[in-house]
């Protein structure tokens, strides 16, 4: 990993460069670069996904960006200030493997391109936990990757029912708009308190909506919790109020749980999530479940097999019904080669949010079946 020492001590203009001085100088800047680093890290991820419908009806393949996990490129950073207290700062960007291009934003419109969608944020940690300044991961989705069935992957899994129904705040004006929302993954302009406590795990956060004469427009609060014991359990709660009239246009809940049994583990997550108008009246309330089980059948293989099931309780024709099966076959530490299929009975009303595919319905009314190859590495 590039270790990038700390700048020294600005040196006083005039100063003798003594040897003497010149030593010390060095054995500052020595100590310094013990003290503090500056990490680029990174996901590269590309497969080819076929798939029998398309929305306009007839098959298609394509090269895919980030079947496993998403491509990013990124920078950490720490320094020890003593006493068990650290600084660190994160920036980290999203981009699309099969083109270069940096991924789209889910932010509101006119937001422009956003290099460092997913992080931008520094902060302290120590004994106590972290506080975290910037944009940043919200803790409600975090709370929820040890019990989402395919730990919330960027093709096939619930990644999607919890995005797209949060997308909306950001989409159309006659949901409502909150311009602190990319899909209700990442959170702007916000502050949040994490820290471990014995087996459980968690973070609160709030998203200020920074409108003149009032703290409660244009916000976000969000609450993540997880438990890690002999079973795993998670339990979350989002927000987001409209910038304009302050009434909570999303509001999304989970819970979950994971059960390990030698090389198994099983798991159950449940989530719920309520799209209302500027002023309060209801548009759609999904619940969308998840179900499955990961089978580690040798050191370097992990099946696993999911079922969804999700529905928009005010429209009963949105709705998915989805399974997926999948491998992911470890080359290295670094290097995975995974395959997915999923098979996905959308009803003739489907919309996006009860998908479990990134790129949305494959087509309403239709059975379709998707298949994913592809490698993915880290560094």
């Amino acid at each position: 990993m590039p270790h990038i020492p700390a700048l020294p001590a600005r040196v006083r203009r005039g100063a003798p460069a003594s040897a003497t001085a010149l030593a010390l100088f060095a054995a500052c800047g020595a100590a310094q670069a013990q003290s503090s680093s500056v990490t680029i890290y990174g996901i590269i991820d590309a497969g080819v996904l076929t798939q029998n419908h398309s929305p306009g009806g007839k098959s298609l393949t394509r090269v895919e960006t980030s079947g496993l996990r998403q491509s990013v490129i990124g920078f950490r950073g720490t320094e020890d200030l003593g006493d068990g207290l650290r600084s660190f700062f994160n920036l980290e960007s999203h981009f699309d493997t099969d083109t270069g291009a940096l991924h789209g934003t889910g932010d509101a419109p006119g937001s422009g391109t956003i290099l460092f969608r997913r992080q931008a944020n520094v902060g302290l940690e120590g004994g106590w936990g972290k506080v975290i300044v910037g944009r940043q991961y919200g803790p409600a989705l975090l709370a929820h990757i040890d019990t989402e069935p395919r730990a919330f992957k960027e093709q096939f899994s619930n990644l999607y029912a919890w995005a797209y129904n949060q997308f909306a705040s950001t989409a159309d004006p006659t949901v409502g708009i909150n311009t602190n929302n990319d899909v209700g993954i990442f959170l702007k302009n916000a502050v949040q308190y994490r820290a471990t406590v014995g087996p459980v795990e968690g973070g609160i956060a709030w998203s200020f909506g920074e409108q003149a004469g009032s703290l409660s427009r244009n916000s976000i609060g969000a609450l993540g919790l997880t438990y890690r014991g002999p079973v795993v359990l998670s339990g979350s709660y989002q927000f987001m109020k409209d910038q304009t009239s302050g009434h909570a246009t999303v509001r999304q809940w989970g819970l979950g749980a994971a059960l390990p049994v030698d090389a198994f583990s099983f798991k159950a997550n449940f989530l719920k999530a309520r799209n209302d108008d500027a002023a309060g009246a209801e548009l759609s309330n999904v619940n969308a479940w998840g179900v499955g089980a990961d089978w580690r059948w040798s050191p370097a293989n992990t099946a696993t097999l999911a079922w969804y099931d999700n529905r928009d309780q005010l429209h009963r024709d949105d709705a998915t019904h989805n399974l997926v099966i999948s491998n992911d076959h470890a080359l290295s530490k670094r290097t995975t080669l995974y395959a997915q299929a999923a098979w996905v009975d959308a009803k003739p009303g489907a919309t996006i949010k009860t998908s479990i595919v990134a790129s949305g319905i494959p087509q309403a009314g239709a059975k379709t079946v998707l298949l994913n190859l592809g490698i993915n590495h880290t560094f």
